[in-house]
C-alpha cells in the first residue's frame, strides 16, 4: 500500500529561458478555472524545448522569484514582463518524473 508521501510526491525543477519572448510553451487552468497552472504544449524548436527542461503537464509555481497564487492573469504580466531572461518554478509530480 502507498503511503500519503508517495501519492503526493513531486519535485521542483528550476528551468531559465534566455533570449526574449516567444518562450515556447502554453498554459491552462488558473483560479478562474478551478485548476491548476499548467504547461500544456511545448512548440517544437522553441526556448522551451531547447532548454529540454519544462514538460507538458508541469505546474507553474514561481516567475521570476515571484510566487504564484494560481491565477492565470497574474502569470500572464509576469511571463510578458519578462524582458530577456524567463526564470519560472515547475512542479512535477512523481508519476511524470523520469
Amino acid at each position: 500500500m502507498e503511503t500519503v508521501e508517495q501519492l503526493v510526491s513531486f519535485q521542483h525543477v528550476h528551468v531559465q529561458l534566455n533570449g526574449g519572448a516567444p518562450w515556447g510553451f502554453t498554459l491552462k487552468g488558473g483560479l478562474e478555472h478551478g485548476e491548476p497552472l499548467i504547461v500544456t504544449k511545448i512548440e517544437e524548436g522553441g526556448k522551451a524545448a531547447q532548454c529540454k527542461k519544462l514538460r507538458v503537464g508541469d505546474e507553474l509555481v514561481n516567475i521570476n522569484g515571484s510566487a504564484l497564487y494560481g491565477s492565470r492573469q497574474e502569470a500572464l504580466i509576469l511571463i510578458k514582463g519578462s524582458y530577456r531572461v524567463l526564470k519560472i518554478v515547475v512542479r512535477r509530480y512523481a508519476d511524470e518524473v523520469q
